[in-house]
């Protein structure tokens, strides 16, 4: 068997048999990472931007689990217990034991009149205010980039355009237009002699938050089109001779993908702030279908007020932490992508 020595006087290597190139220490380690691989090292070591992803996980995972918790926990949303169990409750519909009836039975307690149970109230709350938000962000997403990207790199009558069409949208103030629009939009499905169905009132939500809400990220979307548009591989491609629709596709969109994710981990809990607004003010979900905002609604009531105040606690302290923890994501999303930024 043959050997050859390294040129540094290293001790001599064979592979297979036959003489071949010592490999250096750290040779590993002084291979190319991509783009990602950077962003993703980036953000492993933000500690506050994986415990926020994980509380925004957690809460994820309970409102997709919801049905599977409420049939282990043996309770659902929808039982009145203040007609199935009246003995837990006194004459004005308040539950007897203190702080709303928490106990080993009921964890978070009930809801003072009709009694539903709170924990699986909060659990299904939060099922569908999220699954809300997510369908309204995933619609704002697409339309801004379909109408940003197209606006900043076509250019001409088409930016012009669109640009006035987000101007003139901007000049709305949302959460009124939000809340004198939904009756409207629910009125074209259903007529108001008849009981207006849940899934009309959550695709009226989707539809009113959508209107309103693709603008800023479209703009944004338009100024990044707008600088991409004018570097070296655009022109190199056009000069190849790909279409625009190519080149937006395989040149610009990968080129977006940052301002995208950042805005959009943005956009997410201010829906959901939304469409909790909207159901605590009437205009949203109403009972029984639970929601988050349902909630803060019923807490607001004079009777839960004056005789269970543990009973805003849950939702309260709920949506506050999704809040925060959704907001600290998307800086720290916004630190991995552009280490520059970060504080």
């Amino acid at each position: 068997m043959t050997s050859s020595t390294d040129i540094e006087g290293g001790p001599p290597v064979v592979v297979d048999g036959a003489p071949g190139p010592q490999t250096k220490p750290g040779a590993a380690e002084l291979a190319g990472r991509s783009p990602g691989q950077m962003m993703w090292i980036r953000y492993k070591r933000d500690r506050t931007g994986v415990i926020s992803a994980c509380v925004v996980g957690f809460f994820f995972l309970i409102g997709l689990l919801a049905p599977l918790i409420s049939k282990l926990y043996g309770k659902d949303p929808y039982t009145v217990y203040a007609d199935e169990r009246p003995e837990l409750f006194d004459s004005a519909g308040v539950p007897v034991r203190p702080n709303g009836g928490i106990s080993g039975e009921f964890w978070f307690g009930l809801e003072p009149g009709n009694g539903y149970d709170v924990f699986t109230k909060l659990l299904y709350g939060i099922r569908t205010s999220l699954m809300i938000s997510v369908a309204v962000t995933v619609a704002v997403v697409v339309t801004g980039i379909l109408l940003g990207v197209a606006a900043g790199y076509l250019g001409g009558r088409a930016d012009f355009a669109i640009g006035r069409l987000i101007d003139f949208l901007l000049a709305f103030p949302a959460q009124l237009f939000f809340i004198a629009s939904m009756p409207v939009v629910v009125s074209l499905f259903v007529s108001p002699r008849d009981e207006t169905p849940t899934y009309v009132r959550v695709v009226a939500l989707i539809l009113v938050q959508w209107f309103l809400g693709w603008m800023s990220l479209a703009r944004i979307l338009r100024g990044t089109s707008l600088v991409l548009r004018e570097r070296e591989f655009i022109e190199a491609a056009k000069v190849s001779g790909a279409s625009p629709w190519w080149i937006i596709r395989k040149e610009v969109l990968p080129n977006v993908v940052t301002p995208l994710l950042v805005q959009s981990t943005y956009l997410l809990p201010n829906f959901v702030t939304a469409e909790a607004g909207l159901s605590y003010l009437g205009v949203g979900i109403v009972e029984p279908t639970p929601d988050w905002g349902q909630m803060f609604a019923k807490a607001s009531t004079e009777l839960v007020m004056q005789n269970d105040i543990t009973y805003m606690f849950f939702p309260g302290i709920s949506m506050i932490v999704f809040i925060v923890a959704f907001n600290l994501l998307g800086d720290s999303v916004r630190d991995a992508f552009d280490p520059k930024t970060a504080r």
